[in-house]
Order: C-alpha cells, then structure tokens, then sequence
C-alpha cells in the first residue's frame, strides 16, 4: 500500500471531518485497500513523483503553445452561420462563379455633399473611380448608379449613389484584398467623399473589432480576477495557481483552434469562449482543489497525503464537471454551421486542458509548495484579530436550515420568478448578424446605415434566383411574371443569361430579412418554373439557417440531456437527482434568455450598453448561449451534488447532507461564480454586440445559478423528494455499485438506499453515526 492510498498517510489521518473552512475537509483516506484506491493512490504518485519535471515539462509545451498559436485571429473567419448544404448556399457559390456581379459584397459609398449624383463633374469622377476598381487584382463584376442607372443604387435625396463590386476568394484571401486597396479609395476623391462598406467590410471590421476587444478584456479580468482570487484565498500564492492553471489552458487551446484552422472554417468568435472558459473554468476547478488541498494541510498530514485526499474527493468532482460542461458543448457539433462548431472545438478543448491543468500541474505545484501556498496572506492587513474560518460556512447552513424548513414557500416563488423573467422569450425574433453588430461609428455600418435610411428598396437584400436548365426567352418571361404577381415583390430585374444558366433579381418590399422577406424565399421557391431554380440571399440564407437549427436542435438537446443524465447518475447513484440537475439547470437559463430579448432585441439599455438593436437575435446565438451556459450550470451543479453525495455516504441523514454540502460550497461556488461573471463581463464590455450579448447573458445566467438555483431552489426541492432522492432501482443501483465512483474512487456503499427494508437501514439507524452537531442541526430544523 502506497503512504497515500490508505488511512495511515499521516498523524492527521482520521475518520471524521475537519470543520474549518467552507470548501470540506475530509473524511481521512477511505478505500485504501482496495482496487479502486490503489488506482488513485498511483495516480497521486503519479503526479507529485517529479513534481519539478512536471512543470518544467508544462513549460516548455506552454513556450510551443505560445508560438504554434501566434497569429491564429489572422486565420479565423468572421461568418459561419449559413448551412453549407442548405440550396442558398449552393446558390450563392453557383452565382459568384457564373454571375459574380450578381453577388456584390464590396460597396462604395460615394456622397457628393451639396450637389447631385447626376452633376456631370460628380459623374466624370464616379466613372473614373468606377473604371480604376474594375482594374484591380482579385476584384470583380464592376458596376454603379453611372453605369446602370439603377434607381436602388442612387439615394432618394439625390446626393449619395453607390459602386458595387466583388472581392474575390475566401474571407482571408478578401481581407488581403480589402486591405491593399481600401486606403486608395477612402476618404475625399475631387467632388465627392467616398465610405468604404459591404458585407466583406462588415466581416473585416467586425475580425478586427473582435480581436482589440479581447486584448482589452484580457486586460481588465487578469487584475481583477487577480485581486478576487486573493480576497478567497487570502494567500498571494494561492491566488497565482488558478490564474496560472488559466493562462496555461487558453494558450494550449489558441494553438489548437490554429491547428483546426488548416483542415476546417473556425469563428473569429470563438477566442471570446476560449478566454472566458480557459480563464472561469480553470479558476473554478484550481478554487476547489487548493482549497480542499489547503483544509488538508490544515490538519497536520504531510502535501503528499493532503494532495491524495484531494484528489480522491475536489478532483473527482473536477473530472465529472469538465466531462458536463464538455458534452453540452460537444452538442454544438450536431449542426452544420461553422460558428456553432467552432465555439464546440474551442470549448472542448479549453475545458479538456483546464481539467488536465488543474489535475496533473496544480497537484505538481501543490506538492512543491506545501505550506507556502499559504503564505503572503494579505487580508491579514485589513482584519483584527484572528479569523473565524467556519464564519462563511455557517452562514450558508443556516441558510439551507431556513430554505428547507420552508421549502415549498421557496421552491414555488423561485420557480414562478425565473419564468417570470424569462418570459421576454416568447416573443423571439430571429434574424441574421448584419453591421449593426458594430459600433455605430464604424465605417462599415455608418454606410450600410445611410443605405438603409436613404436608398429605395432594399440594395444588397435582394433575392437571387439562380435558373439552370435548357430554356427560351418565353420560358424565362413568363416564369419572370410569375414572381413578379407575388405579393411581397417591388421589382424583378433580369434575367441575365449565360450558357444554361440564368438569374433573376428580386427585390421586397419590405427588409431584407423581415418575416415579409422570408415568406417570399418560400413562395418564388414553390414557383412552377420548366428549369431548376434555387433562391438565395439575405432572407433565403436566413430560412435556411432556421430551418437547419430547428432541424438538429432535437438531437442536440436530446444528446445534452442523456449524456448528463448518465454522468451524474455515475456520480450519485440516484435516478431522481440526475433529472432534477438537467430541469433546474434548465429553468436557471431563463433569466439569461429573457434578458437577452427584453435588451438585445426590444432595445432597452441599448444607450447605457451602447450597442445599435436589430430588432431581432441571431438565429445561433441562442443555441450557442444555451450550451455555453447550461455546461457552466452543471458545472456548479456537480460541485454541490458531490459535496451532498459525499455527506449522505457519511451519515445517511438526507437532510443533513444537503445542510451540510450547502454550508460547504455555497461560499465557494458563489466565489467561482462571481469570478467566472467578471470575466464574462469582460468579454461582454465587447462593441461587437453579439459578443456583448453573449458575455453579459452568460454572466447573468452564472450568477443566477449560483445565488438563486443554487442557494434557494437545490436545497428546496431536495428537501421536499426527501429520502426517495437517492432512490435507483435494483438493476441501475448494482451497476452504480460496479461501475460508479464515491470518494476514494470505490464504489459507492451508500449512495442509493433502497426502499426496502430488508437491504437498507433508515437513514437514523444507518451504520454511519451521524456526528453531534448533525443532530443537532436537525433539532434546530
């Protein structure tokens, strides 16, 4: 038997709890002897045997990280949310190949002040500048007001007109383009004053917005975290080993996202995850580890002992936590849209490394440092006298005592609150990211604004039908009168024939993606026509995306669901509390979703957030908030159900279990909690307004979780399932008791009782003596 795989690690060793402090102590080192100790206690060897080769080794891969990641924000795109195999797709590629004028995503906005588009000196200079862009490399299908005459490239006032064009390849290879030419064409051009805008300015501006913010976000949650990492811990030391388990995990994962850039289409989007979750993350599993590391040195037993117990109990709830928060990100991957799939490789990887951080380097460090993680305590200079370490804990026991001698009064009002504030929801409207998500001095949007206010129609939303087929010119006629008679038409322009193929323009009469727009995507589709056609643009590509995420979204929550379920049934052994887990997780989003609507989409605090509202939410954001947020939730949830878990084991007392794991983690999941908002709220000070919408909703959905599901509705509807909480039936509790991990990594003894009184005790005459101030907390209750 190794000296920490069995009760004799140290003269600390014992077999009750340490009642200081709010994270645990422990109950000494069970499951000593038997295999599944033996397996743990070699994992401890493992990782504090060359605790210095560990980290030097953690080095020199952070120092690889560091360069296979650099310039990786250069390699992401900044689109991703239309299906690939959706028929606008398939559309669009069609036409930029054989119409590419038809597919305009460069846009010069050019205003001649006093005088009209149309003086023969603002014309000559339009034609000029017209002429010189068809000249350049990688751009194509030139045209403007002068040369077509087209009343929707002309402003109504008369004084702005456009030229459209096309930068060809990919989003990188546009970017290039826009950048080496953009300088020559902004700004004042004889007569006129010329803007620069169109979908690939919006995606640029919006690639190079996004990566100044996250500098900036970096920027404020480092300190900040820093400095609330020390308040928790007091320890200066302490305090470094999260933010350091952090760093290690967002840099492993930027080189990962730039590895995954050669073979697959990545979101510029998804650093914004890989910092919030390889920041949050890291720090929550490092808070839970040294503080249950540091309650163990508390008690007298050598590092290694002390990291043996906290591995057997704070890092098995680790593991089954980054396995959670995994798979509702891993959901992600079921829909085909690249910025969905990129914020699951992002996620994926940055929680898999902060688990593997926290779990291999910070026990390697832990073992170095011994009693010095303590030192350089701080708060020592802003208190008197000597602290009260159950201070905290008390207070949230005796939390849990009110909540459950009320429970039905709490769980009732918490339930009715979170749908009351999430009832915003319901009236969703769906719509796609255009250059609203900008800053509204951003040239980009500052142009598409002015087309929006002051040219007829709608330019750039137009509909593209793409005809393939044999056909003549009676056929394309009368199919053109067709769609022309539909009720959301304004125009039908073309067709412009080459070879086989042909296309139409179709311009609505409304928005380019308002609910008009999209019923018209369905009608032309539905269209009798003698050729194949397919319909693409603005709306078309919005339907698509709709219809794509209504599609998998069943199988997407259907996997989060099943694969949570079964996780935590291996971590309780009940069959009731893995249901309760996934319905109150799922109710703690609603705050988040309502407020997501009532601000983002209605407009309020849009002055005070300074962000310009759509009138609508991108179609993926929800889903991606949802995941996001749902694997935080559990996140937490698995932190408190072990500490419950492990006290019933202890005692068989259900109520007093759920008092005490309360009193346990309710400060330090409340810690985590605000710490993981601050750097949400980092991320969320972003001007891009969907990655603001994703931060600030995120933190508030962490922070509702913690405070109120946590605190208030946990405690409250365990009370009132009673004992019948740690029900399974006889099948599923001999497969926990096989297959299933308690503290120590055995199989759990006690965690499931069976209702029948021949196998199972009464929790008050369990072999576990409850402890004294167990009873009498029951007696205060």
């Amino acid at each position: 038997m190794s000296e920490v795989d069995g009760p004799d690690d140290g003269p600390g060793a014992r077999p009750g709890r340490s009642e200081s402090g709010d994270g645990g102590g422990s109950r000494g080192e069970p499951g000593g002897g038997t295999d599944g100790g033996a397996r743990l206690g070699g994992w401890t060897r493992f990782v504090t045997a060359r605790p210095r080769l560990s980290l030097l080794v953690a080095l020199l891969l952070t120092a690889l990280a560091v360069v296979a990641g650099s310039g990786v924000a250069d390699r992401l795109g900044s689109g991703g949310w239309e299906d690939p195999t959706a028929q606008s797709t398939y559309a669009t590629k069609a036409l930029e190949r054989e119409f590419p004028a038809s597919q305009p995503n460069l846009l010069l906005l050019l205003d001649a002040g006093r005088s009209s588009v149309d003086d023969p000196a603002v014309a000559a200079e339009a034609r000029r500048i017209t002429a010189r862009l068809a000249a350049e490399h990688g751009v194509t299908g030139v045209g403007s007001y002068w040369q077509t005459g087209s009343p929707e490239l002309r402003a109504s006032d008369g004084h702005e007109a456009l030229i459209a064009a096309r930068i060809t390849g990919d989003e990188t290879a546009a970017a290039r383009t826009l950048d080496r030419i953009a300088p020559s064409y902004r700004g004042t051009s004889g007569p006129v004053r010329v803007e620069v805008g169109g979908p690939v300015a919006v995606r640029h501006e919006m690639q190079t917005t996004i990566k100044e913010d996250l500098t900036r976000a970096e920027m404020i949650a480092l300190p900040v975290t820093l400095l609330l990492l020390v308040m928790v811990f007091g320890s200066a030391v302490a305090a470094l080993l999260p933010l350091g388990v952090g760093i290690i995990a967002i840099l492993g994962t930027n080189a990962v996202l730039r590895g995954l850039t050669e073979v697959t289409d990545v979101s510029v989007f998804a650093m914004n995850l890989t910092t919030a979750l390889g920041l949050g993350l890291a720090i929550d599993y490092a808070l839970f580890i040294v503080r249950r590391f540091r309650e163990e040195l508390a008690t007298g037993v050598p590092p290694r002992s002390a990291i043996g117990v906290t591995l057997r109990t704070a890092g098995r709830t680790v593991l089954f936590s980054s396995l959670t928060v995994a798979v509702s990100l891993a959901a992600m991957l079921v829909f085909p849209q690249y910025f969905l799939r990129s914020f699951a490789y992002a996620g994926i990887a940055v929680v898999l490394l902060a688990a593997a951080a926290a779990l291999i380097l910070l026990p390697a460090a832990l073992m170095l440092l011994g009693d010095r993680v303590n030192s350089l305590d701080l708060r020592r200079l802003f208190r008197r006298g000597r602290p009260d370490p159950t201070a905290g804990g008390a207070v949230w026991g005796r939390m849990a005592s009110l909540v459950m001698r009320r429970a039905p009064l709490f769980a009732v009002a918490t339930t009715a609150g979170l749908v009351v504030l999430g009832l915003p929801f319901l009236g969703v409207k769906f719509g796609t990211a255009d250059d609203r998500q900008l800053p509204s001095g951003a040239e980009s949007h500052v142009v598409q604004q002015h087309i929006r206010d002051g040219f007829p129609g709608s330019p750039g939303g137009a509909l593209e039908v793409l005809a393939e087929g044999s056909a003549t010119e009676a056929d394309y006629a009368r199919y053109k009168e067709r769609i022309a008679a539909l009720p959301e038409v304004l125009r039908v322009d073309g067709p412009l024939v080459k070879g086989s193929s042909a296309y139409f323009s179709v311009l609505p009469k409304g928005e380019a993606v308002d609910e008009g727009a999209q019923r018209l995507v369905g009608e032309i589709r539905s269209t009798n026509a003698p050729f194949a056609t397919s319909v693409t643009g603005t709306a078309a590509v919005l339907v698509d995306s709709k219809h794509a995420i209504a599609d998998r979204l069943p199988w997407a929550a259907a996997f989060i669901a099943i694969v949570t379920l079964f996780l935590v049934f291996l971590l309780t052994g009940s069959v009731l509390i893995p249901v309760q887990a996934v319905l109150l997780n799922a109710l703690s989003l609603t705050a988040m979703f309502g407020a997501v609507v009532w601000v983002f989409q209605d407009g309020h605090l849009s002055g005070l957030l300074d962000f310009t509202s759509s009138g609508s939410i991108e179609t993926t954001l929800p889903v991606l908030m949802f995941c996001v947020a749902f694997g935080l939730s559990m996140d937490y949830g698995v932190f408190l159900l072990s500490r419950i878990k492990e006290e019933y084991d202890h005692t068989g007392d259900h109520r007093e279990a759920v008092r005490f794991g309360l009193q346990r983690t309710g400060g330090l999941i409340t810690a985590a909690a605000v710490i993981l908002a601050v750097v949400m709220v980092a991320i969320g000070t972003s001007r891009v307004a969907n990655t603001k919408m994703l931060g600030l909703g995120v933190a508030l959905a962490v922070l509702m979780d913690a405070m109120v599901v946590r605190s208030l509705l946990v405690p409250a509807v365990m009370r009132l399932t009673g004992t019948a909480t740690w029900w399974a039936p006889g099948p599923l509790r001999r497969f926990h008791d096989r297959f299933g991990l308690s503290e120590g990594g055995t199989p759990s003894q006690g965690a499931a009782p069976s209702p029948t009184p021949d196998t199972t005790p009464a929790p008050e005459t369990t072999a576990h003596s409850p402890r004294p101030e167990a009873v009498a907390s029951r007696a205060d209750a």
